[in-house]
């Protein structure tokens, strides 16, 4: 199929996706109903106009109620002045500046280059990708979190190391999972990122202490362990190596803890790597990629933390691969599983999203030269040996790429022009809820849906 030559025929193309997009959208997945931000909206309002306790609140008819550390409530607390409706309306805004955000950092400039038809399509895409809808439809904070770390990347890979950290830091007080990042700056040795990043994160969490003591007490006592404020592990939508092993019913944590240490392990190795490389954006790729894995619940939504695996993938020059698990990740697979998760079928269909997860953290390219770099070399060595002057000075004319050259290794990779995260210089416990009551049909468009 012969993409449209002509403005009218790319119009009509994107229309028409557009159209698809919006019946499959509201047709085919779950809608969420804003769950979770009805839990943040209600747990705060509770809090602050009902002198109620933060952790006490539960959805009315639901046993589900809030989970994140105190620092996310008193990150919330503007919530108290807004009705619901309003709530939810600064939220969508909220997380579409955060995917704004969130891909002209891992694009870098190489968007531009496409103008709006590409851009179009590319947001079509994105509408489709499972893990965004649920963050979108749920009122979800990910996005927000990824946008935050996603800064400290390009802090680092554009040579501003000394204001890097007080993204991971506020994302770690946030949610406990981004605390891995902090892991990586000590992994790649960026010791002053990791320390502001400590920092900054224990300065959160001191001063939701004493903004909120109770709460700050009960959270850090009881309800960060008490498992059954989160959901069950075996759920579908848990999407992590815990929630494997839960549906192939292996409940000893020793089990669970070695396959974390294992995932640590070889996470440890392949950052540092491509740290030392200051492939930065792989980096960052591969820690979100484990710290959904060895995180225990680890929800549909929170795979949003993937999307920097897809920007490296390309970059790398592997889009179909990337294409093609891109769009797995659109389908709502694991669902088809919602019932009955058993026999082999069941074991590899319903986790195909952690067996995507695993297999971009074993095999993602990562630590490697940019590619423009071999082109250059093979460039260089077609060149003989000149036996003159002028034609030494020909040959090394002509081994340089032109800006034609350059201008697509920059579309390719997103990182040799602009500020994107492939731009180089020299210079646990997840508290997240689950908000979802047990539905019977899963893919029906009226049910709630798991956060």
């Amino acid at each position: 199929m012969r993409a449209p030559a002509t403005d009218r025929g790319r119009l009509a193309l994107v229309l028409a996706l557009a159209v698809a997009v919006t019946v499959f959208t509201a047709t085919v997945p779950l809608l969420r109903d804003w769950f979770d931000l009805r839990v943040y909206h209600g747990a705060v309002d509770t809090w602050i106009h009902h002198d109620g306790r933060l952790y006490d609140y539960r959805v009315p008819g639901t046993p589900y109620g809030f989970t994140y550390p105190p620092f996310a409530a008193v990150a919330m607390l503007p919530m108290a002045l807004l009705g619901l409706r309003t709530a939810i309306a600064v939220g969508l805004l909220l997380n579409l500046a955060a995917l704004a955000v969130v891909v002209r950092l891992l694009t870098g400039r190489a968007w531009r280059r496409y103008g709006w038809y590409g851009c179009a399509l590319g947001a079509c895409a994105l509408a489709l990708f499972e893990p965004l809808r649920d963050t979108f439809s749920f009122g979800q904070v990910n996005l927000l979190l990824l946008a935050l770390v996603l800064v400290d990347a390009w802090l680092l890979a554009t040579g501003r190391e000394r204001l890097a950290g007080i993204g991971i830091g506020l994302a770690a007080a946030v949610k406990l999972t981004p605390a891995l990042f902090i892991g990586l700056l000590l992994v790649a040795g960026r010791r002053r990122p990791a320390a502001v990043a400590t920092g900054v994160a224990l300065a959160a969490t001191g001063f939701a202490a004493v903004v909120a003591p109770d709460a700050s007490r009960f959270y850090w006592t009881d309800a960060m362990w008490d498992t059954t404020r989160v959901g069950r592990l075996d759920y579908v939508s848990n999407q992590s190596l815990q929630g494997v092993l839960a549906r192939l019913g292996e409940t000893d944590r020793a089990v669970w803890a070695v396959t974390v240490l294992l995932t640590l392990g070889v996470w440890a190795v392949r950052a540092r790597r491509a740290a030392a490389a200051r492939d930065w954006t792989a980096a960052f790729a591969l820690t979100g990629l484990t710290a959904c894995l060895v995180s225990p619940i680890t929800w549909v939504h929170h795979l949003v933390w993937l999307l920097p695996s897809f920007a490296v993938l390309v970059r790398a020059g592997h889009p179909r691969i990337a294409g093609a698990l891109y769009a797995v990740l659109c389908t709502s697979l694991v669902w088809l599983w919602f019932d009955d998760a058993s026999g082999v079928d069941g074991f590899l269909g319903s986790d195909t999203y952690t067996w995507i997860t695993l297999g971009l953290l074993l095999w993602l390219p990562a630590g490697q030269p940019r590619a423009d770099r071999p082109n250059r070399d093979r460039s260089a060595r077609a060149v003989e040996p000149a036996p003159s002057p002028a034609a030494a000075r020909m040959a090394q004319v002509s081994s340089q790429p032109g800006p034609s050259a350059r201008g697509d290794t920059a579309a390719a990779t997103g990182t040799a022009s602009g500020p994107g995260l492939g731009r180089t210089r020299s210079a646990s416990r997840e508290p997240t809820g689950s908000t979802r009551p047990p539905a019977a049909n899963p893919q029906s468009s009226r049910s709630r849906a798991s956060s």
